[in-house]
């Protein structure tokens, strides 16, 4: 079962992030990198047509076994759900649309949202600008493990059992670290989904609800693309708490690999973060990053150094509302 990991709490840092001051650097260096801001073009199409291929594969498995339900639902659905979860993580910043046609980006992410089979563009929009505003800050980063996490989940075994049960603590650790009130949009997002779980179910039954579900939660739990959970901001170097990843897998998951690009520039959207990376080679050539998320997860389960506690944490001042 192996030995508890020698980490028994987080790594407490008293700086600022660094990804305001590298962005004040390159824009200053750079200020073409400001072109690449704005909406993506292609993201409403290449979407829609992820969702609407969900729902012919919805009446494809109506009559399977429910071994072919899970194993499609792994397979094949799965994966394009979790890119659809990347893909509304694009949406959140006003990148389908631009920041004129919010209200636009968050319908889209709705309809996005469908084939996920329970309601989550929303909250995650909700709690993703904290994400940014607040990196690693106690109590307003819920990407952040709890203490519990932490301390119980030390072993590979329990660090296998918790990645398995990802989206759960991800859905559930909200309510409890950071609490915030339903809002409108998050009762429009689950009556929407709700209502075409319905309809699907009244149509075909219920194996396409449970293939587009257990896609979800299969996909979002011990997953090659579920790397990017780890890879993204667990420590695996001190003193550095974001990092990239320029494997192939970004092709599915819209680039969400290029993280440190996109902490820097939140704006530009997955198609164009390759360029600055190009554009500012010198600030991220020599940063450490990833190039295999299954290697991650590896690492992450048997290395006895590595567990939920390797994040970075600060205390952050709560940002006055505009």
């Amino acid at each position: 079962m192996g030995n508890r990991v020698t980490r028994e709490d987080f790594e407490w840092v008293y700086t600022e992030q660094p990804h305001t001051q590298r962005r004040k650097e390159i824009l200053a260096k750079y200020p073409e990198i400001k072109t690449l801001m704005g909406p993506d073009p292609h993201l409403k199409w290449i979407v829609s047509g992820m969702v609407f291929v969900q729902l012919l594969a919805c009446y494809l498995v109506k009559d399977l076994s429910w071994k072919w339900i899970f194993f499609w639902a792994y397979a094949f659905g799965g994966c394009i759900n979790h890119s659809l979860t990347l893909a509304i993580h694009d949406i959140s910043h006003n990148v389908a649309f631009g920041n004129k046609q919010a209200k636009w980006n968050r319908w889209f992410a709705i309809f996005a949202n469908l084939p996920i089979g329970i309601p989550y563009s929303a909250s995650f929009k909700k709690y993703h600008i904290d994400h940014h505003r607040y990196l690693g800050g106690d109590t307003l980063d819920v990407d952040i493990p709890t203490d519990f996490e932490g301390w119980f989940f030390c072993t590979p075994l329990r660090k296998l059992l918790w990645l398995f049960l990802q989206p759960l603590f991800y859905s559930l650790r909200p309510l409890y670290v950071n609490p915030k009130a339903i809002t409108q949009m998050e009762i429009l997002n689950a009556l929407v989904q709700f209502s075409i779980d319905l309809i699907i179910y009244y149509l075909w039954g219920l194996k396409p609800v449970i293939y587009l579900i257990a896609g979800t939660l299969l996909c979002l739990g011990f997953h090659p693309i579920s790397g990017h959970f780890i890879a993204e901001h667990y420590m695996f170097l001190k003193g550095y708490e974001t990092y990239s990843y320029y494997g192939p897998l970004n092709w599915l998951t819209f680039n969400v690999g290029y993280h440190m690009e996109h902490h820097d520039f939140p704006s530009i959207p997955g198609c164009r973060l390759p360029m600055v990376k190009k554009i500012a080679a010198e600030y991220y050539d020599n940063l450490p990053h990833h190039q295999s998320w299954i290697r991650v997860l590896w690492d992450f389960v048997f290395d006895d150094t590595l567990g939920p506690y390797s994040r970075v944490k600060r205390l952050c001042k709560l940002a006055k509302e505009s």
